[in-house]
């Protein structure tokens, strides 16, 4: 490779690493919300400079619709990994259980993103709409097999269990709000068990 063309790699790897250090330290912020998660505090936890984030992140809703595209294909990912993980230290329900808590982290970033970015709605519709599809089919894989191992019951649908958990966090506001989420996670997936069958009552 010449020298001119070492050059022009490197300010190209530069942004991108520039770039992914941005929407993780956006994740950060915005995960802990509050008057603090703005977007000089996401440059500040970056390690970059706002010029640098407006390079790479015109608008706040730019910033905001990139974050939220990144943990939803980072849930996605993670829903594939925890389906090709054959081990007998995970079984299905646990893998279910785990990718429902990860879930948890990405909803508190969306509280944060509100709260920060002043968005009247969470996300554009179609964006939400995508993304709903996503994690929707992500936990229908995850709920698929725990149904065939016969560790769950089979009556739930993954939008209603999607539901349920986005309505667990939004119910929550006060601090320490996730520690509580998570416990009731634990005990939504644990409601989920197939009971084992009972014998018919004996009616002599």
């Amino acid at each position: 490779m010449t020298e001119a063309g070492r050059a022009a790699r490197k300010p190209r790897a530069d942004a991108a690493r520039n770039r992914e250090r941005v929407l993780e330290a956006a994740n950060v912020v915005f995960n802990a919300g509050g008057p603090e998660a703005s977007l000089e505090a996401v440059a500040r936890q970056a390690g970059v400079g706002i010029g640098t984030l407006y390079r790479h992140f015109p608008t706040r809703q730019a910033l905001f619709e990139a974050v939220y595209r990144r943990e939803v294909q980072n849930l996605a990912e993670l829903a594939e990994q925890l389906l090709a993980d054959r081990s007998a230290a995970l079984s299905p329900v646990e893998a279910l259980r785990r990718w429902m808590r990860s879930n948890v982290a990405f909803i508190a970033t969306k509280k944060g993103m509100s709260a920060a970015l002043t968005q009247a709605a969470l996300a554009p519709p179609e964006l939400m709409a995508n993304s709903v599809d996503r994690l929707t089919q992500a936990l229908g894989g995850l709920m698929a097999r725990a149904i065939e191992a016969g560790e769950i019951r089979a009556d739930i649908e993954p939008l209603d269990l999607l539901r349920g958990l986005v309505g667990l966090c939004y119910a929550h506001d006060r601090p320490g709000w996730q520690e509580n989420v998570l416990r009731m996670v634990d005990v939504l997936v644990d409601g989920l068990r197939r009971e084992p069958e009972q014998p018919a009552p004996n009616h002599r």
